[in-house]
């Protein structure tokens, strides 16, 4: 079984294709519930993006929770989407499952279009397309590497898991619902408040409302707002546009 969490389509198009190779089936951990149940020699595999050097709080609170029942021994993995760096989220997500008692067996890398807007901008169809086409190379390669159940940390440009004594403080400031903001092209449609991982989002007199202090930072309300209503911070997210992986039907 292949479990993702994705907002913007990145994780959801990879954990697809890995599936597809594989004839397994993928499933966002938004929509599991239950205990995973497996067959010797099977696999269980996690495909999430990585924020601010880090998993999800989304992604790691569900590893922590995650039960596994298997008649034997299963390959597990974790496929890590990105656009400068997988961060620490190899450690991370060994951490979170061991608290789970399952071992984590191997993690890799996909480069995507990072979907941090507020920072990178994704403005130039062309870009993204040469993404996106380089980042069949990097899926085609971790297929093989499953096929041979590779082991250990696999994945291109990690940094050291010492650097979460410097990226926590970033993240949950950064993760403060107050940087967001809404535009008059509101149309109150509500899709940002049903769509919200974290429940943060109320409609309120026709507009979205964050009544919650922080939230996951997955940045789905921006990306899939229908009017661009949505912004976060000082304004270039809006400069920078909306991105949805094109190839996966959200």
């Amino acid at each position: 079984m292949i479990l993702y969490f994705s907002a913007t389509g990145n994780c959801k198009y990879v954990a697809s294709e890995i599936a597809k190779e594989f004839g397994d089936s993928a499933v966002s951990i938004e929509e599991f519930s239950g205990s995973v149940t497996l067959d010797k020699n099977e696999m269980l595999g996690i495909v999430t993006p990585v924020y601010w050097w880090e998993l999800p709080i989304i992604t790691r609170e569900f590893l922590k929770s995650l039960s596994v029942k298997s008649e034997g021994s299963f390959y597990s993995f974790i496929i890590t989407t990105y656009g400068t760096t997988p961060g620490c989220t190899y450690p991370d997500a060994k951490r979170a499952l061991k608290s789970a008692d399952i071992n984590l067996m191997a993690g890799y890398s996909v480069k995507m279009p990072d979907n941090w807007t507020p920072a990178y901008d994704l403005s130039d169809p062309e870009k993204v397309k040469r993404e996106l086409e380089e980042a069949e190379n990097y899926i085609g390669r971790i297929i093989t590497d499953i096929k041979a159940r590779k082991k250990g940390n696999r994945m291109q440009r990690r940094v050291p898991y010492l650097v979460r004594i410097f990226s926590d403080p970033a993240f949950n400031k950064r993760r403060e619902t107050k940087h967001f903001y809404v535009e008059e092209g509101c149309i109150g449609c509500g899709l940002c408040a049903e769509r919200c991982p974290s429940r943060a989002i109320e409609i309120k007199d026709s507009k979205p409302v964050w009544i919650k202090e922080q939230c996951n930072l997955c940045l789905r309300c921006l990306h899939r707002c229908p009017k661009f209503a949505i912004q976060y911070g000082d304004g270039k997210s809006k400069q920078h546009g909306q991105y949805t992986n094109p190839n996966i039907e959200l």
